[in-house]
């Protein structure tokens, strides 16, 4: 089914980048992490010198809240090795870095032919897509996790494993499709909330995130599963486990701040 042109996150402005409405995150009237990310792992793919590296990290650092405003990403080759690209990308508003992001690219090869032992993960099927998405909505995440009509909250809001379909409905840019890189980039940042949910709700805000990847993903879902929470002190880190329908790409890997004011607050919009 044809679905309606969603407003994208950001329109080019010269070598500036002006958001949208939908581009603020869910912790106030700041640019979401998700973008942030989106826009430096643009910035930094366009500098890929070599079409057989694949961009295997990508960390972004969030130094500062960003502004609703116009911000402008640069990115620069540090390195460049016979089976290597490092990159780093910065985010300036007004002049200042607001976030910083860095890169390493590996060159396909030959696979070996011996299999690696991996945790074993099933993930729920794919949601149902609505018959058109909602512009409100930054981006279409189906949950999973605690069972339906079993208390109140996000459905990821309870003491048990939880699972979640991505799947990015507009572009980063204006005029410009995502690539699967930018795609990943702007899923990835969803860890935080699926690690860091606790039975009363999302109790740490997140300063960083890292996406791994053994290759790109294909199609337009991204399926994440938590693997890990482990938290002492007001300071915390999570793991999610990353596929697309073909199956894992990756993982996602997060570090986080105690944020009580935002205790019980839902920070994924979803479709449940």
């Amino acid at each position: 089914m044809q679905k309606a042109t969603l407003t994208p996150y950001f329109e080019a402005d010269g070598d500036a980048f002006k958001p949208n409405a939908i581009a603020q995150g869910g912790w106030g009237p700041t640019l979401g992490g998700h973008v942030i990310g989106g826009l430096l792992a643009r910035a930094i793919d366009a500098q890929r010198t070599d079409p057989d590296l694949l961009p295997v990290r990508l960390t972004v650092d969030m130094l500062r809240r960003v502004a609703t405003e116009p911000v402008q990403a640069h990115a620069e080759v540090l390195r460049i090795g016979s089976r290597m690209q490092a990159t780093d990308g910065t985010l300036t508003q007004n002049g200042e870095v607001v976030a910083r992001a860095s890169a390493l690219y590996l060159r396909r090869g030959e696979q070996p032919g011996e299999a690696a032992w991996s945790t074993p993960i099933e993930m729920p099927p794919l949601p149902t897509e609505p018959a058109e998405f909602d512009d409100a909505m930054p981006m279409f995440v189906k949950p999973y996790g605690r069972d339906p009509g079993v208390g109140e909250g996000m459905v990821w809001q309870h003491d048990g494993p939880r699972y979640g379909w991505v799947r990015e409905v507009r572009e980063l840019v204006a005029g410009e499709p995502n690539s699967p890189f930018v795609q990943a980039a702007l899923a990835v940042d969803v860890t935080a909330s699926l690690t860091g949910f606790s039975t009363t709700g999302l109790g740490f805000i997140n300063a960083d995130y890292t996406l791994t990847l053994c290759r790109l993903p294909e199609g337009p879902y991204i399926g994440m599963a938590a693997l890990s929470h482990y938290s002492e002190a007001g300071l915390a880190t999570g793991t999610a486990s990353l596929f697309d329908t073909r199956g894992p790409i990756g993982t996602g890997v997060t570090t986080a701040i105690a944020n009580p004011h935002f205790g019980k607050r839902s920070f994924v919009r979803s479709s449940e």
